[in-house]
């Protein structure tokens, strides 16, 4: 009879590297989480402090935000301490813990993203019935619904995914605790996890994924139907910023969960985590205050109401 012994913590590997990559990865990662936490913050206060702002559209993007500084926020602090040397071990309990919240941001997101392309769809589609359609009630249901999803997905992910038996290797070659590497750790049978996994969170991504491409598809169809070229140019700059979101979310993750898991493909798909879990939550902020003419307005007017306050 063979005796196992149970992991109570797990080792985060982290990235390749000797002291000056891991003080280069440092700098990187405490810039990005840092522009990422005043970005989204930023963006949030300015969505809240101007009356003109408090529209659906600035609702879900002012919910966007908040939760992108959570989810980056769930990674960068580990993945510091890590590049310091000082985070590489981790309780299964705080393992867990990261697992559910990564699970619980990510889910939300891709839901958050769909709901927002179908508001875009109702504005640009059906303008007249859009404050009927989309209500503040209608919005919260959208918000609501997309952190009920996350959570669902979250608990059914973490119950099963702490539920197995880790009683071999502990060490986890990636920056944070994932569900692909966790399985393949396991003395467990994973069958079971792995059919969850593609069934479950392969119907969110490709669910959501077909919302948000048939919404833009009908309104390239409302897009092009409008006459005067002023008009496709408007219509079409409501839209933009999103759409760039939508690709940068959706591309990453594709790419992330399309690929094979093992040998050098690994240093590759940490590079990838680092751009959907650090880098686009930098990005998001950006791109939806550059291409905005409404937020750009807000945030030089801001300053302007600080001082005569």
């Amino acid at each position: 009879m063979v005796n196992f012994t149970q992991v109570v913590e797990f080792v985060l590997l982290g990235f390749r590297g000797g002291p000056g990559m891991q003080a280069t990865l440092f700098a990187a990662f405490t810039l990005l989480y840092v522009a990422a936490v005043v970005g989204n913050a930023g963006l949030a206060v300015v969505i809240r402090a101007d009356a003109r702002l408090h529209t659906p559209m600035y609702a879900l993007l002012q919910s966007l935000s908040v939760l992108d500084v959570c989810y980056s926020s769930t990674i960068a602090p580990r993945a510091l301490l890590n590049c310091l040397g000082r985070g590489h071990k981790v309780s299964l309990g705080s393992c867990a813990a990261q697992f559910f919240f990564l699970s619980l941001f990510g889910t939300t997101e891709a839901f958050l993203l769909a709901a927002m392309a179908y508001d875009r769809l109702l504005a640009i589609r059906t303008p007249l019935l859009y404050p009927l359609r989309m209500s503040p009630r209608v919005c919260g249901l959208l918000v609501s619904g997309s952190y009920a999803g996350g959570l669902l997905n979250a608990v059914t992910q973490t119950t099963m995914t702490f539920t197995l038996s880790f009683c071999g290797p502990n060490e986890i070659n990636d920056f944070f605790c994932d569900v692909l590497p966790l399985l393949s750790l396991s003395c467990s049978d994973t069958l079971t996890n792995q059919l969850v996994l593609l069934g479950l969170c392969g119907s969110i991504i490709v669910g959501t994924f077909l919302v948000v491409l048939v919404s833009y598809a009908s309104i390239a169809a409302a897009i092009l139907r409008i006459r005067t070229a002023q008009g496709r140019h408007k219509a079409f700059s409501t839209c933009a910023a999103h759409l760039t979101a939508v690709c940068l979310f959706f591309g990453t993750v594709f790419f992330m969960y399309a690929q094979p898991s093992a040998g050098s493909s690994m240093e590759h798909s940490k590079v990838v985590s680092v751009f959907y879990t650090v880098v686009i939550p930098v990005l998001n902020p950006l791109i939806y205050s550059l291409r905005n003419q409404e937020v750009r307005r807000a945030l030089r007017k801001g300053p302007q109401r600080l001082c005569r306050g």
